[in-house]
């Protein structure tokens, strides 16, 4: 239609509409009537001109309301269209800012169905109210209207009493119960049985496009116009986030080479299976195999011949197996079965013929015929343990023994295999011995600003050095000292040492912030806050510059108690950061809940920064949402500290620029880089 033709239909309507409404003309308040297909105002009463600031009704209906228009505007227009299409009786009455000619009018409307003459639905207009609200009031109004969260309030039977634009959007119908906006029951009865003022959850909820997931803050009130009681209802649209969460935590718990689930799968789920077994009376066995001469593969043909091996012998155990679950890699060429309940031992017997002459059949790789063969180690359970721990070194211990057999043979474990825990005894009566005679020092790890390469702090990190063995690396005695108890003045002593640096480094004018690895064994220590408090106060360190790394698992029993013994550590001016973040259950609650300051990002997916781009990103920018620091771990290659820089990652630490160095070697290379920023 030309533009000739639309001015005359428009014009047409509003000499109908003069005729229809002409007793309103005399009305001393503002009337108007908005054509929603036009975007234009097609009849106003004296009142509504001077409000629109119009000298005449064809100059303000030759207006188009569009130009200006937001489109969370034109959603609540469209929204209005379509509830009064199905119910022309329906009335809306909202705080509206007007802005004729450009200048801000705060008014109160009610909106109702209106048809024009052409049989058109439109909108009737009635300004009800001038008072000029308070700034704070007015800009919390609109903020209401133009938000992306979805806020609604339902009366205590779960009617809807108003919806915002975002929220009205986002329903299949304008009536919809709350209970009919939950997938699952599971969620109502969240509200239903909940005492409490405020709850909090993640649920999967109707929306007018399909199923999605929300992010639901809901509080108890009271109906302002009612006086009854109410839910007030705020949703943000998580579905991404729980998507690559998901994916997250699947990557998490599984190796990324095999698919197979990983040793966090086997610390967790197989853990609760062995448990649950045990529990019923039941038998069962955890086999464990390692693949014999597997390093010469990786020789002779290389790192993708031997990955290519890996995947082959994987595939094997799940086509044999048929259960994945089941199925772990442990990394390297080591696997883990889990089989049970059990009948009889013989089960096990069949099943050792099995992964041998199935895993021993040869395959082409770089067209040569390779074949390896496995070496099996079995314990049994209850008799051999009864927690998954237990039972990975006792299957450990018989698959070694199966190796000095001549390799491609199976045993099952028996006590006289157990010279490695007399090993571990004597390891730990070493341990006790190191303590009294400072054998241990405190080591540190430069963490380095990603953009400026500047220091900005280290980690404290603890080194045995053993009279006659040399250095010890933590990792073959930080477990004995958990194990044996010894933990706690492990780190007592770790934190003494980096409270001493930090207090030293400041008075030479070094301002940085030293943290300290809190194992889940110290974490539950009666004493532990007070402990860290006095250790502060005797060596004259600054609290504030500490930083206490504590992993996911401290998180998992989400009570009271962890959230006060954090609190008051945090209340005292320490700082918390969940290190090695990603490879546990990372959770949304975790950052809300718990008073963490810092997020650090572990290496194993440093180590594979193109593939984990997704993980990496989705971990800063959850670290961006909640306002915390993000430390990158394992950096080695200039391609990841890039990597890093593009992702916006604030600081990392590594081999890149420095491994961990003893005091005086930390203090020569702050010097230099003093030097250098100077």
């Amino acid at each position: 239609m030309s533009n000739n033709s639309q001015l005359s239909v428009r014009q047409a309507t509003v000499v109908c509409l003069e005729n229809r409404l002409s007793e309103l003309k005399r009305v001393h308040q503002p009337l108007w009537v908005y054509d929603f297909d036009d975007a234009s105002i097609v009849w106003a009463n004296t009142e509504a001109l001077a409000l629109w600031r119009a000298q005449t009704r064809q100059e303000l209906s030759e207006r188009d309301l569009s130009v200006d228009m937001t489109q969370v505007v034109m959603m609540r227009l469209r929204q209005y269209q379509q509830d009064f299409a199905n119910d022309d009786t329906a009335e809306f009455k909202e705080y509206w800012t007007l802005y004729p000619n450009g200048e801000p009018q705060p008014v109160e409307v009610l909106f109702s169905a209106f048809r024009l003459g052409d049989g058109r639905m439109s909108m009737f207009c009635e300004a009800q109210g001038f008072q000029r609200l308070d700034n704070d009031a007015l800009r919390s109004s609109q903020a209401l209207m133009h938000t992306s969260v979805m806020i609604t309030l339902y009366s205590a039977k779960g009617e809807p009493l108003y919806r915002n634009p975002a929220a009205r959007a986002s329903v299949r119908s304008s009536d919809e119960h709350l209970h009919e906006h939950f997938t699952d029951k599971t969620a109502r009865h969240r509200l239903d049985n909940s005492g409490e003022q405020e709850v909090n959850f993640v649920a999967s909820v109707h929306v007018g496009s399909g199923d999605r997931w929300h992010d639901i803050s809901a509080r108890r009130c009271l109906d302002a116009v009612s006086a009854e009681s109410a839910w007030l209802i705020s949703e943000v649209d998580v579905s991404q986030l729980k998507a690559t969460q998901e994916r997250a935590n699947y990557l998490a718990e599984h190796d990324t080479l095999t698919g197979l689930p990983n040793r966090n799968h086997v610390s967790v789920v197989l853990e609760q299976r062995v448990l649950q077994m045990c529990a019923r009376g039941e038998q069962g066995a955890l086999i464990f195999i390692d693949l014999d001469h597997f390093k010469d593969i990786n020789d002779s043909l290389g790192h993708e011949a031997g990955d290519r091996l890996l995947v082959e012998i994987a595939d094997r155990l799940k086509h044999l197996v048929g259960d994945t679950d089941n199925i772990a890699r442990l990394g390297g060429d080591e696997f883990l079965l889990l089989m049970g309940p059990l009948r009889d031992r013989r089960e096990v017997d069949e099943m050792i013929n099995q992964l041998k002459q199935h895993l021993s059949e040869p395959m082409m790789l770089q067209g040569r015929n390779v074949r390896v063969t496995p070496s099996i180690g079995v314990s049994l359970f209850p008799a051999d343990g009864k927690n998954i721990n237990e039972l990975m070194r006792h299957a450990d211990l018989a698959m070694y023994h199966a190796k000095g057999l001549g390799r491609n043979e199976a045993a099952y474990f028996t006590p006289d295999m157990s010279e490695a825990v007399d090993s571990r005894i004597n390891l730990e009566s070493e341990l006790m011995v190191a303590l009294q005679e400072d054998q241990f020092s405190a080591y540190f790890q430069p963490r380095v600003d990603v953009q400026t390469g500047d220091i900005h702090g280290a980690e404290a990190l603890v080194r045995w050095l053993h009279p006659e063995r040399g250095m010890i690396s933590p990792a073959d005695f930080i477990p004995a000292c958990e194990d044996s108890g010894l933990i706690g003045k492990l780190g007592k002593f770790v934190l003494t040492q980096a409270v001493i640096a930090q207090r030293c480094w400041a008075e030479n004018g070094h301002t940085l912030k030293i943290s300290v690895n809190l194992s889940p064994v110290q974490f539950v220590a009666e004493t532990l806050v007070e402990d860290f408090i006095q250790i502060v106060e005797d060596n004259g360190g600054d609290p504030h510059s500490m930083e206490l790394e504590i992993t996911e698992s401290v998180l998992l029993g989400n009570d009271q108690a962890t959230i006060n013994k954090l609190q008051a550590l945090v209340d005292y001016g320490f700082h918390i950061a969940i290190d090695d973040f990603g490879t546990g259950y990372s959770n949304l609650s975790y950052l809300h809940r718990y008073p963490i300051s810092c997020l650090k990002i572990d290496r194993s997916f440093i180590a594979q920064i193109e593939s984990a781009q997704p993980i990496i990103e989705l971990i800063i920018s959850m670290a961006r949402l909640f306002d915390l620091d993000v430390v990158a771990e394992g950096v080695e290659t200039a391609a990841q500290l890039q990597a890093l820089k593009a992702y916006d990652c604030q600081e990392y630490q590594g081999f890149f620029y420095a491994g961990a160095v003893a005091l005086g070697d930390f203090t020569a290379l702050l010097d230099c880089d003093g030097a250098a920023a100077a």
